[in-house]
């Protein structure tokens, strides 16, 4: 992949990227200062300017060094939002609910893109200057929180598809589940070395399949999926 099309594809996918991880993380801020825990709103993280939630190799370097490569996956991250449990109104059902806000975040968006797509497709011209960069830009978000939707959902600790396990879960064997996640990080990185988690591919890409043609439908485009 030459310098150019390495920029173009860099510009493509960067914003989409950046807000998908930073409202998931806001997500989770709102719905815990909802279940009664304000530190996130407290330490200013309940907002959608960027800079508090930028971790540097996770939102920025790590991601960008593999969108300018054309890697064939895109890992990254922003920085999580304090939680504090123990201050939910109620723990086990607060633990449960801000768990799952981030994912659900994700795939509200990944609809909101999909609906963007279609009216681009509507009633923007062909012509228009954008047009084709605003395609690719939708296109790039459904399937971006799709993505990062379901990765957050394994059961892995520290993701959030585990937290919204641990809430079922009695004490002494939250307390083991917990322990983990120190070996998180190598059981990822042996799922991705091995081609394991390439089990996501299909659900991620069935969906964002389906996202776009029901949007097409829904705007009544008499026209393939491009």
């Amino acid at each position: 992949m030459d310098f150019n099309s390495s920029i173009q594809r860099l510009s493509i996918m960067i914003v989409p990227f950046l807000v998908a991880v930073i409202f998931h993380e806001v997500a989770h801020g709102f719905i815990a200062y909802r279940w009664g825990d304000s530190t996130a709103r407290d330490q200013g993280r309940i907002t959608f300017n960027p800079a508090p939630h930028i971790d540097p190799l996770g939102t920025l370097i790590l991601p960008v060094l593999m969108m300018f490569t054309g890697s064939g996956m895109l890992f990254g991250w922003a920085r999580p939002v304090p939680i504090n449990p123990s201050r939910f109104k109620k723990y086990r059902a607060g633990l449960f609910w801000v768990s799952l806000a981030g994912p659900a975040m994700n795939f509200l968006l990944a609809g909101l893109s999909g609906l963007a797509f279609a009216a681009i497709l509507r009633f923007v011209s062909p012509e228009f200057y954008l047009f084709e960069p605003l395609m690719e830009m939708t296109k790039v978000s459904v399937m971006l929180n799709f993505s990062l939707g379901i990765f957050n959902l394994l059961p892995l600790p520290p993701l959030d598809g585990s937290k919204m396990i641990e809430s079922f879960l009695p004490y002494n064997a939250m307390k083991a589940y917990e322990s983990i996640a120190q070996y998180s990080f190598w059981i990822l990185l042996a799922l991705m070395m091995t081609g394991a988690l390439s089990i996501l591919s299909g659900p991620i890409h069935f969906l964002t399949r389906f996202t776009l043609m029901s949007s097409i439908s829904l705007f009544q485009i008499p026209l393939g999926l491009p």
